[in-house]
């Protein structure tokens, strides 16, 4: 079914509009970007990990360039340090902040097994449509940006959220707030609306949530 909105609603919004019709009546729902290619057969490979695992909210499988290239998409949940520092720090800025930097993308930590990661991309990302009944939809605040680690961390406050790299799709990514400042003004305002909303400096429920990556073991997935 395709249902026309009339404007351009917004990432999370649009996703609700169809969440609203189908939730009552669906297991599972997929939030997925338009600029996503993939084989169908891996929904079916993603659909069983979750019958399997049903401690599991969402999973989203390896991300790919086009190119084939990987993408870095399994994240902490971030401070507002780690966006300014990712962004604007620059060439010296990075290289100052690097080893933060590595620690938010969590590079180092090894990705060949279903892993438990606290903020996931909301380009592919099957949910479990129990949790979205009890955790609520996304929040409509957010224009775009920032909508998906709103969400993906309050599925984690109830479940778990997991990167399955059994299987890949292949996602466009332009990074349009690195070239378009119109979108950069989208990027910034739904920051500090996140972080106006979860706290800028204290927040020990992120902290938990990110220490659960460390403290993960992979046998608690069949």
């Amino acid at each position: 079914d395709y249902f026309f909105n009339g404007r351009n609603v917004g990432f999370g919004a649009a996703h609700n509009v169809a969440m609203r019709r189908y939730l009552g009546r669906s297991e599972y729902h997929l939030i997925l970007n338009p600029d996503v290619h993939f084989d169908p057969d891996i929904l079916v490979t993603l659909y069983k990990f979750m019958q399997d695992n049903p401690q599991v909210g969402a999973v989203m499988p390896r991300v790919q360039y086009p190119d084939g290239s990987e993408q870095i998409l399994c994240k902490l949940l971030p401070t507002p340090l780690d966006l300014i520092a990712r962004r604007f720090g620059g060439r010296i800025g990075r290289s100052i902040f690097q080893s933060r930097i590595d620690r938010y993308l969590l590079r180092g930590v090894s990705m060949a097994a279903p892993s438990v990661v606290p903020s996931l991309s909301g380009c592919f990302l099957l949910v479990r449509t129990e949790i979205l009944r009890t955790i609520g939809l996304f929040d409509e605040r957010y224009f775009m940006y920032m909508e998906d680690v709103d969400l993906c961390r309050r599925i984690g406050g109830v479940s778990s959220t997991v990167f399955f790299p059994g299987v890949s799709i292949f996602h466009e990514y332009a990074k349009g707030s690195y070239t378009s400042w119109h979108l950069l003004r989208h990027h910034m305002q739904s920051a500090w609306r996140y972080f106006s909303k979860w706290g800028w400096f204290r927040d020990a429920p992120r902290d938990r949530l990110n220490q659960r990556t460390w403290d993960h073991s992979e046998a608690e997935f069949k």
